[in-house]
């Protein structure tokens, strides 16, 4: 309590000199307004971009400052704060640099800055900074290491799980993924004799017991650093599983904006049956671009098993699948068997387990008329030359009579959300570069206003009619395929070269596709290599906080059952890294919508400096444009209006909140404590900033950008 109220005092003496007041006089110092708002200081490399990338996906607002950028802004202890109402003002609740220090030795900017941190209690993110003294660790090239880590297994300690990781179960797994490329790159020490440093995150130093850390808080000099002494890049799933850490520490946990794991499956063509990959032919018997038109199909379709198999696999992992169907399967499977369709008996009776989307009634395609007498398809067109469209008046009926059948059958459907056949209607490359004009008059005329599109070939949302897009991502398990040989058969066919057998569709399509090096074992190319890759993929959509929905098909969850251990690896996995106060997000089509339009919207705001945000003791003050939703995240015990604000997530509050163009106020609880006084050890007089001592690597030094992942 006594060194409390010490530093309190000092902080408040500092702030008094940093004012300009005469002394001599007894003052009430009022309380510092903090405006929520990051300064970046960015030297360009994929550190200080990962930050940013975390701060834009979270809505937290920052200003950015680019190093060697012609005509930047100087800053100074104008710049960094000033009076606002009579009362002192810190511009920003922190500062994030490249390194420990990325100014020349002596600079006049870094002093400005260490004064900004000492005189607000402003804390100070290292980025990707080398391992000495100055950052209060020994020399790394004397008493610990620098090197790869590549795979290197990394732990939360106990403070970082008391602080700003304790939404991590404990480990964090550096990534491995090319035994061939050095992907991470650290320094590991132990803290330097007499330092106040914290471990948050370590790992063992290799060929000694000791261990050094990773991440770490440095407190010196009446500042607060946290210092990061391995490279990273956004894509990264040590750096993802760490963002929100960092996020937290440099905000206190009090920042605009928040963040979610979301994970959501869409699975289409249920009730339908799919076509099957013919090996032989290197295509799909009974699809469009299938040059042997004479050639038998083998449809592939769920049986009653699967069905109780997949509301038993619901419940183990505890999220909902979406069924996306299509009525007409199973119409036309009665009508070929005497009334009879025990699958769609066994989905009927189990139809509360699940969420049910209009997928059409026969999945037609509705955009221009197809003419498949050639291969690829092209649109038909008129005689005039223009392109002939399916009519308003056929997409209407796809619509409403799958929904009048779901109706009748007792689906539990929202009629809102439509996911057409192939995301058909919509526009597709390169035959059909415009939307069918029909689409939208059809959606209106039966009430759609989410629409799922392909998030491979549109990954933003737009407007369609009434409608707004829901991308989804693909899951690179074939719709065509229902065991793991047909599968690997198929994708070696699509992404090895031709003089490997392959089609050469990755040669011709280079920035899309990466070709394998060579064919994948049809025994073990499954489990082996797609696997994993669709599940680093598909796990880094949900580390990212990204809640686009994926899809596969019912074909995929029958004979071999190819989804569940993709499926099972992302969830299996998730839980294996995140504490039990940081579930996965779980929605349905519309309310990820609605999640993407509140975050477009927001950053909107952001962007045009519509928002204005600030803290002053506990009590936070958030004020945005009419209409757009205000998003924060606070400690536990936050209050708005006399009730608890948002809802529980990771250890904090965090949601949204209507703004009708009127200041926010939202209360914090006695235990979070002002940034002011957050500050441990004694301010001193402002010493010169040291010399830059790092190591030229630091900031060259980069990771894998993750851009050799195979698309999808």
């Amino acid at each position: 309590m006594k060194r409390t109220i010490r530093t309190a005092a000092l902080t408040a003496g500092a702030l008094i000199a940093a004012l300009g007041l005469p002394a001599g006089t007894a003052y009430t110092v009022p309380l510092t307004r903090v405006d929520l708002r990051v300064l970046v200081v960015s030297d360009g490399g994929p550190a200080i971009d990962a930050i940013t990338a975390e701060l834009d996906t979270a809505g937290t607002p920052y200003t950015e400052i680019v190093l060697g950028a012609a005509g930047r802004q100087t800053i100074n202890a104008a710049f960094l704060a000033d009076t606002v109402a009579g009362g002192p003002r810190a511009k920003f609740q922190a500062v994030v640099l490249p390194n420990d220090n990325p100014f020349a030795a002596g600079s006049a900017e870094m002093a400005a800055l260490a004064t900004y941190e000492q005189t607000y209690g402003i804390p100070q993110v290292d980025a990707y900074t080398y391992a000495r003294p100055e950052a209060g660790l020994q020399d790394a090239a004397q008493a610990g290491y620098a090197g790869t880590v590549d795979g290197v297994r990394a732990t939360v300690t106990p403070a970082g799980k008391a602080g700003p990781f304790g939404y991590l179960d404990g480990q964090v797994p550096f990534e491995d993924n090319n035994p061939s490329v050095s992907e991470s790159y650290a320094y590991l020490s132990a803290p330097a004799p007499g330092a106040d440093f914290t471990p948050y995150v370590d790992a063992p130093i290799p060929g000694k017991a000791t261990r050094g850390s990773l991440v770490g808080e440095y407190r010196h000099d009446g500042r607060r650093e946290l210092v990061v002494t391995f490279v990273y890049n956004q894509y990264q799933q040590q750096f993802r599983l760490l963002a929100r850490g960092i996020v937290e520490w440099m905000t206190g946990g009090v920042h605009l904006g928040a963040s979610r794991n979301y994970f959501s499956v869409h699975v289409d063509d249920v009730f339908a049956a799919d076509d099957r990959w013919n090996s032989t032919l290197n295509c799909t018997p009974g699809d469009v671009d299938c040059t042997d038109r004479d050639a038998t199909s083998d449809p592939i379709r769920m049986a009653p098993a699967d069905v109780t198999f997949a509301a038993d696999w619901q419940t183990r992992q505890g999220i909902t699948l979406d069924l996306a169907y299509n009525a007409v399967g199973t119409v036309d499977q009665r009508a070929d068997n005497n009334g009879a369709d025990p699958l769609a008996d066994a989905l009927l009776a189990r139809k509360a387990q699940f969420r049910w989307i209009n997928h059409t009634y026969t999945h037609a395609f509705l955009g221009c008329v197809q003419n498949i007498t050639v291969v690829p398809w092209k649109c038909d067109t008129n005689p005039g030359g223009t392109t002939k469209w399916v009519s308003q008046a056929d997409i209407s009926t796809e619509i409403a009579a799958n929904r009048a059948w779901g109706q009748t059958a007792g689906l539990p459907l929202n009629s809102k959300e439509l996911i057409t056949g192939e995301h058909s209607g919509m526009r597709v490359l390169p035959q059909q570069p415009v939307d069918n004009p029909n689409l939208a008059g059809a959606l209106g005329l039966n009430g759609v206003t989410w629409l799922a599109s392909d998030n491979s070939r549109e990954s933003a949302q737009r407007q369609l009619g009434p409608a707004v897009t829901v991308p989804r991502y693909p899951v690179n398990v074939f719709y065509n395929v229902g065991r793991a040989a047909e599968q690997v058969d198929e994708y070696n066919w699509i992404y090895t070269r031709r003089a490997q057998g392959g089609s050469g569709i990755c040669e011709d399509n280079p920035s899309t596709t990466t070709c394998l090096p060579a064919p994948l074992n049809t025994a073990t190319g499954y489990t082996g290599y797609i696997v994993p890759t669709e599940i680093r993929s598909a796990l880094g959509h949900v580390l990212s906080g990204d809640p686009k929905p994926h899809f596969i098909h019912q074909s995929n969850l029958t004979e071999e059952r190819l989804a569940y251990p993709v499926l099972n690896g992302v969830l299996d996995g998730y839980r294996a890294l995140f504490a039990d106060n940081t579930p996965v997000v779980n929605l349905r089509m519309e309310d990820i919508g609605v999640e993407l339009q509140r975050r477009a919207a927001w950053q909107k705001a952001l962007q045009a400096g519509q928002v204005t945000a600030y803290r002053i003791g506990n009590v936070v003050t958030v004020q945005g444009p009419f209409g757009v939703a205000v998003s924060a995240s606070v400690p536990t015990g936050t209050t708005m209006a006399g009730a608890s604000f948002g809802t529980p997530y990771a250890g904090r509050l965090s949601g949204w909140t209507s703004s009708v163009g009127l200041p926010i106020t939202l209360t914090l609880p006695a235990s979070a404590t002002p940034a002011a006084a957050a500050a441990s050890g004694s301010p001193t007089a402002t010493k010169p900033a040291p010399a830059t001592r790092v190591p030229a690597d630091v900031s060259a030094r980069s990771a894998d950008t993750g851009a050799n992942r195979t698309a999808h």
